[in-house]
């Protein structure tokens, strides 16, 4: 009797009993010289970047940012009354806010308050640019979209209340 062969397919081989087993396959993260490994040429490590205020935009204020994930972006984008300097890359949104718009305030996750305007460097690009001079954009109607948004409601330490008597 004739055994008839059959052709494995590319990425199988046959076991001791005969059986197809598929090979097993080095992710892209652990082969040597891919981009971003241990080893590599390039490591893919993200460094640090602060962004740049365009010329001419007043910061007296200092520069902070407040990001969120991309997927917000637009809706924030075209429902603030207001907006300063908006930075985006493929993953997040970043708005230029004054320094100490974290103050008494905790940002809703996923949001992201980066002091000093420092974000990882994934190499955002400004997308729009204030009419007037000034860089921000208004804390706290940004503050309250976010929290819409997350659905999540907002909450800051205020003043202690008391009776007057």
């Amino acid at each position: 009797m004739a055994t008839r062969m059959i052709p494995l397919l590319p990425g199988t081989r046959r076991s001791l009993t005969g059986e197809r087993v598929p090979e097993t396959r080095r992710s892209a993260e652990l082969r040597p010289g891919t981009p971003g490994t241990p080893g590599s040429a390039r490591p893919r490590e993200l460094g640090a970047t602060r962004l740049a205020v365009p010329v001419g935009l007043h910061t007296g204020l200092g520069c902070d940012a407040v990001g969120v994930p991309a997927r917000f972006g637009f809706k924030i984008l075209s429902r603030l009354p207001a907006k300063g300097c908006v930075y985006a890359d493929p993953d997040w949104w970043w708005w230029l806010v004054p320094a100490g718009s974290d103050q008494d305030v905790t940002w809703p996750l996923p949001a992201c308050y980066a002091r000093g305007a420092e974000i990882p460097d994934r190499r955002p690009r400004l997308i729009h640019h204030p009419d007037g001079t000034s860089p921000y954009t208004p804390p706290i109607p940004l503050y309250l979209l976010i929290c819409q948004l997350t659905g999540i409601a907002p909450s800051w330490a205020g003043p202690p209340v008391s009776s007057a008597r």
